[in-house]
């Protein structure tokens, strides 16, 4: 019996077994460039996002809309926005992250000097440039950030609900024991007889 794929159609029992053909790496020559530190690559956003070591220092993208932020996605921070823009004149914020300025840049594939633009970052992060790279921050298990949430919650219910109880009075025995050692033990004497 032949298999069907997902497309319905019955085929060969070989093309179950083919290979799928992988999309082209965005940018490959960036990749070369960066090959004597053994870069990871790993997909993101639909894109390709480039590891050295335990820092993602890149994101290469290649997609047809929005066409602008195609070309390589510096991993940075603002405050390394002005010291890194005279060596990329071209670099911006990345639009589909949202307007204002983001931490990541954008190296535009449609700038005129593109290709050494990302040669010249590349040189960057083999020399170990601190201004490009950054550590992500470790990840949750799923549902560990929901029960760390409802925790937090019950204990600020619990801490509302303190606050709002009325303080509660001493009955009035233990008051009169309490006035009764006070004063020297009257009150005891009284409730014997």
């Amino acid at each position: 019996m032949i298999k069907r794929g997902r497309s319905g159609r019955g085929g060969p029992a070989e093309d179950v077994f083919a290979a799928r053909k992988r999309k082209p790496v965005p940018h490959e020559f960036v990749l070369d460039a960066l090959a004597p530190l053994g870069p990871e690559t790993r997909p993101m956003f639909g894109c390709l996002a480039v590891y050295v070591e335990d820092k993602i220092v890149l994101i290469l993208r290649d997609k047809p809309a929005p066409a602008q932020d195609n070309g390589v996605w510096l991993a940075t921070t603002e405050e390394h926005h002005a010291a890194l823009r005279p060596e990329f004149p071209s670099m911006r914020s990345i639009e589909v992250l949202g307007s204002g300025v983001t931490g990541w840049q954008v190296l535009p594939a449609d700038a005129p000097d593109f290709e050494e633009a990302a040669l010249r970052a590349c040189a960057l992060i083999e020399a170990g440039d601190p201004r490009i790279g950054k550590v992500p921050g470790e990840r949750r298990k799923r549902g560990e950030a929901a029960v760390k949430k409802a925790a937090v919650k019950k204990a600020a219910a619990k801490k509302a609900a303190v606050k709002k109880a009325p303080a509660k009075k001493a009955p009035a025995k233990k008051a009169a024991v309490t006035s009764a050692a006070k004063s020297g033990g009257k009150a005891t004497a009284k409730r014997r007889s």
